[in-house]
């Protein structure tokens, strides 16, 4: 193929590349996007197991660049389904005529930068070699699959997928034997779906979870029409607040502060209110002090005790070693009901841990399991892993894997010291899945687009972090984060789910409103922290 050249290049087509297309029309610049898979939508295009859903409600998980689009289009559900989220990416993209600078079907293999020419040069998974000033990555925090390495997991006779990654003509499970390895987020959505199909269904879990009801409900036209008329109201609520969502509860109660009456009547009314939110936040204190955080824990698990029928199975799925909100806290619909089926079998994987595959049978301890069908729900390698999927060489050769041997740094999330005009949406050391992440991912393309107005019009075109700026973010980030339960057990969120990664919380923890004033304030000083060149 032709060489080819453009003014900026973006890494994926879903949620952040779509509007970074969007945003570098507007500001005049050339740009190809590079998307791996067939269709728009990222995260939602891949993630199509059964069960699939937002746990953001609909009305926050939506683009707020646009008035015109939030009127035009209509959510049924308080929690979006996969389908319905694909659908309304797609709806973007066409809206917006954004497909005819997307590739599909193509990755990015390797991306070099040329300090003789100040520019990326890309390599292609179809050979192409690409010129661009600026290199955007837009490939999420969550988009590179784990699948566990098991003894003989090449043997197995079945049928084997990930979750990421599902097929988009669906898996028939009728009348087979199906294990699924993982009870995270993935998994206690997809578990209830596959046992109504199943013959017989073996979860495999490791690390029992605290689990919150979704309180899902089908929205009316009432409630979609108030939603419509309140749309600059709920946004000047994002705006404020520290995850980006609305209605949420800025001044809540301290756990410890209150009598037992009243925490009782609040946990009870988040209960019934449903989603992350109304419990996670209806204290100001259970995210960082242990005893408070012990309230809502044990309310939380002697709740989801009462849906489960066999004492034994309720000890081994509610029997947790973490405080809540440690590990992502999921939220579920009949995960727990799942396990009173008599076609569904829990199989605790610290006790009896997977050995070997051997053929159709999985051992676990002194089990010997017979499988049609196995599913992962194993998560990603996340945040660090798309990125350093790639081959990505800075100043001097250096690989981001050299940089990001010990941990990934970057000066406020967005560029990393020695990897000039390489841009990262959502990247390490921005709060990213600690926010709406939608909201969040507005806010990192607007300051990118910015950012490169600014330099258009300063005659700039070479910007790298700082790399004391970047150092003392990275060590601002830590002092934040001490100061939460956030990350204190073993998670995805420390990257512990990797075997050999570096282990590490790499969020900022301080509120995506503190973040976007820090993001702004370097900006209107001349971008701050930042060396901006002319080359």
């Amino acid at each position: 193929m032709d060489n080819q050249e453009f003014d900026v290049v973006v890494i994926g087509a879903g949620i952040a590349g779509l509007y970074m297309i969007h945003r570098l029309r507007e500001i005049g610049l050339s740009a190809r996007v590079y998307e791996k898979g067939d269709g728009v939508g990222g995260t939602w295009y891949w993630n199509r197991y059964p069960g699939a859903r937002c746990d953001v409600q609909s009305w926050d998980y939506s683009y707020t660049f646009s008035e015109e689009l939030n009127q035009e289009w209509d959510w049924t559900e308080r929690y979006p389904t996969q389908p319905e989220i694909e659908r309304y990416l797609n709806y973007v993209a066409d809206r917006f005529d954004l497909r005819r600078d997307i590739e599909f079907g193509t990755r990015v293999d390797q991306a070099r930068f040329d300090e003789d020419q100040n520019k990326w040069v890309l390599r292609t998974s179809r050979n192409a070699t690409v010129a661009t000033r600026y290199l955007v990555s837009a490939v999420g925090a969550l988009s590179e699959r784990f699948v566990p390495k098991i003894i003989g997991i090449e043997t197995f006779t079945g049928e084997q997928y990930h979750t990421n990654g599902w097929p988009a003509e669906g898996v028939d499970f009728e009348n087979k034997r199906v294990g699924v390895i993982g009870t995270g987020s993935t998994g206690i959505q997809v578990i209830p779906q596959i046992a109504k199909q199943a013959k017989h269904l073996y979860v495999f879990q490791r690390t029992p979870q605290h689990v919150l009801p979704a309180g899902n409900y089908l929205l009316d036209d009432d409630q979609r029409r108030a939603l419509k008329k309140d749309f600059v109201q709920m946004l000047d609520e994002k705006l404020m607040n520290p995850v980006g969502l609305s209605n949420f509860p800025l001044d809540p109660p301290a756990a410890l502060e209150i009598d037992a009456e009243t925490r009782r009547g609040l946990l009870e009314e988040g209960w019934r209110d449903g989603g992350a939110v109304a419990l996670n936040r209806a204290f100001s204190d259970t995210g960082s002090d242990l005893e408070a955080n012990k309230f809502l824990a044990d309310f939380v698990t002697a709740k989801n005790r009462e849906a489960i029928n066999d004492p034994e199975v309720a000890d081994r799925l509610l029997t947790i070693d973490h405080p809540i909100g440690a590990r992502r806290t999921p939220v579920a619909i009949d995960y727990f009901e799942t396990y009173n089926r008599d076609n569904v079998t829990l199989v605790d994987a610290k006790t009896s841990p997977i050995e070997k595959i051997n053929d159709n049978v999985i051992h676990a301890g002194d089990d010997e399991i017979e499988l049609d069908i196995l599913v992962y729900a194993t998560g990603f390698d996340g945040v660090s892993g798309p990125l350093l999927s790639m081959d990505i060489q800075g100043v001097g050769g250096t690989p981001l894997k050299t940089k990001w041997a010990t941990r990934p740094t970057a000066y406020l999330g967005l560029i990393a010291s020695g990897f000039p005009n390489l841009f990262m949406i959502t990247g390490p050391g921005s709060p990213s899945v600690f926010s709406n992440v939608i909201f969040h991912i507005e806010q990192h393309v607007d300051w990118i687009a910015d950012c490169l107005a600014y330099m258009t019009e300063h005659e700039v075109n070479h910007i790298d972090a700082n790399p004391e700026s970047e150092n003392d973010w990275t060590q601002h980030v830590d002092d934040v984060g001490k100061t939460s339960l956030v990350g204190s057990t073993r998670s995805w969120w420390t990257g512990e789910n990797i075997p050999g990664k570096p282990a590490g919380l790499a969020f900022y923890l301080g509120g995506l409103h503190n973040y976007r004033a820090k993001c702004d304030e370097a900006a209107n000083k001349g971008y701050e922290g930042f060396v901006l060149q002319s080359r």
